[in-house]
């Protein structure tokens, strides 16, 4: 199930972001301000499977430019389509606010989520310089919208 998370899920949330992102994951606090609506064009989507909070969605929904910011799973949940589902949910939910393009940042070298990135119709535009502290190069994708 696909839903926006609420301030009971802060703490799975920080810690799949601790999991999922590594030495580039954002803090518990800013974690939480995000989740509890201090950052008024913020949207935290959750995962829930049995109960349990299995991986989470970050989208920044301000204007005619959205950006998918974070998708994370739990090792256990990976591979099952939970990213996929976080993924569609984020897109749909993103021209109710305005925007009618999306953009997110991929890894380079993760290949099976630029796969379901370009399966999903996102077209590279540019390859920052920035990398990652892990040392990826990052990719930044863009795909259109329908409002």
């Amino acid at each position: 199930m696909i839903r926006h998370a609420v301030a009971g899920d802060v703490d799975a949330v920080a810690a799949l972001e601790q999991t999922c992102q590594g030495p580039d994951a954002w803090s518990p606090w800013l974690v939480r301000d995000g989740v509890e609506g201090g950052l008024p064009t913020v949207r935290y989507l959750v995962a829930e499977l049995e109960g349990e909070v299995v991986g989470y969605a970050v989208a920044s929904l301000g204007g005619d430019i959205a950006e998918l910011q974070r998708i994370g799973v739990t090792p256990a949940s990976r591979r099952t389509g939970i990213a996929t589902a976080l993924l569609d949910e984020g897109v749909a939910e993103a021209p109710g606010a305005g925007a009618n393009r999306l953009l997110l940042e991929g890894r380079q070298d993760n290949s099976g989520a630029l796969a379901v990135y370009a399966d999903r119709g996102f077209i590279e535009i540019d390859r920052p310089r920035r990398r990652y502290r892990a040392g990826s190069t990052p990719l930044l994708l863009r795909r259109p919208l329908r409002k």
